[in-house]
């Protein structure tokens, strides 16, 4: 059967399961292929993690490898790609699988000791926003998860003040947040904010500020200023502001923009934008499944954005781990079709090793990967029981 073929009967297949009433939904359990697949995608993480805690390294490259000053560059993908990791170890617990209680302690350790040092690579290369914002969000659960010991939930939150502040070094003089400045590389960046970065880094913030660790309100407007100069009339992102004056650019349209609008629309939402509804948010993980094939293309291809609509295959996971975020927004009696269908997707793209991967990054690319598509995958876990999920 051609990929064509197969493509079109999978979207047959997607619609078919979203028209599908709540109530003819089975409520037994948890369908048995995602447990499984979720335990094998566990599986990698567990065995791949470094002897020092951390997880991926700077080797496996290639011909065409993406911008990458050493050591720094390097320093901040393992410093996100560990915490990326982390966190898809903590969402399993508590667990009675002893291995991924290690796992966690030594990962712990890592960013405990190599956090504190993340810094840009060079005044053109910032990485490190990636690790700081994926760090916050494994400092907190890191923090729910030492509940009762006072002097490691001290240490947890003295982390995440710093990377507070490193956030705020690194802020984009005119808001929010990028990853390269190739203005005038200046001690404050002049980097051109980009949508999705800026909705990553506002995630985190909130998640510092659910155990107590507030981010300036300055800091935090600049950012949503930022995503709202960049969303368009039809609920699409631009790619980064210095794209303002291309707007119908293929990487600017709703399927360009597949794999950022949910962090968009999520970090939107989270921070009080109340015309980021349920009605809206449904509309767009709707869009995510049928119109998949956009993201698709790209995803492992090799030169970032060289496939159709300029879409980087790095954007998948990332996409539908956020998409996944997104239908926890929901109540949970209209979660049920999304769940399925996003399910739908990732599960048969599992590799034959329990990985999941989207663009060749190093021997970062399995990992993250991993990371994001078991923790979109957990949250596609049936609700039996209307409220049973926070």
């Amino acid at each position: 059967m051609s990929r064509r073929t197969n493509g079109f009967l999978v979207v047959l297949a997607v619609l078919s399961v979203l028209s599908v009433p709540l109530a003819m939904r089975p409520v037994e359990g948890a369908d048995e292929r995602l447990e499984r697949a979720i335990r094998r995608g566990t599986e990698f993480l567990l065995g791949d993690q470094n002897r020092n805690g951390s997880w991926g390294s700077a080797t496996n490259t290639k011909d065409l490898n993406i911008y990458a000053p050493v050591p720094g560059a390097h320093h901040a993908f393992r410093s996100a790609v560990t915490a990326l990791c982390l966190s898809a170890l903590l969402e399993q617990t508590p667990t009675e699988d002893e291995r991924i209680g290690r796992a966690i302690d030594r990962g712990e350790a890592w960013m405990l000791k190599e956090l504190p040092r993340l810094r840009r690579a060079t005044p053109d290369a910032l990485y490190n926003v990636w690790g700081h914002a994926y760090a916050l969000t494994a400092l907190a659960q890191l923090h729910a998860y030492r509940q009762g010991d006072a002097e490691r939930q001290k240490r947890l939150r003295d982390l995440m003040k710093l990377q507070v502040k490193r956030l705020g070094d690194y802020e984009s003089v005119d808001g929010g947040w990028g990853y390269y400045d190739f203005r005038y590389r200046t001690r404050k960046p002049t980097s051109d904010s980009t949508s999705f970065t800026t909705a990553t880094v506002l995630l985190g913030l909130k998640d510092a500020e659910a155990v107590g660790i507030a981010a300036p309100g300055k800091l935090v407007q600049r950012a949503i200023d930022s995503i709202l100069r960049q969303q368009k009339p039809d609920g699409s992102y631009l790619y980064g502001e210095y794209l303002k004056w291309r707007p119908v650019m293929g990487i600017n349209r709703p399927g360009g923009s597949l794999g950022r609008t949910q962090a968009c629309n999520l970090a939107l939402r989270v921070w009080g934008d109340a015309r980021i509804t349920d009605e809206l948010i449904e509309a767009w993980l709707r869009r995510l499944v049928v119109r998949n094939g956009w993201l698709d293309m790209g995803r492992k291809r090799p030169i970032p954005h060289e496939s159709h609509l300029q879409v980087a295959g790095y954007f998948y996971y990332y996409g539908h781990y956020y998409a996944a975020r997104c239908i926890d927004e929901l109540p949970p009696p209209r979660r049920g079709p999304h769940q399925r269908a996003l399910a739908g997707v990732i599960l048969p793209l599992q590799e034959k090793d329990g990985t999941w991967w989207d663009y060749p990054l190093y021997n970062y690319h399995r990992q993250y990967g991993t990371a994001f598509a078991v923790m979109t995958l957990l949250r596609c876990r049936p609700v039996e029981e209307p409220g049973s999920r926070p």
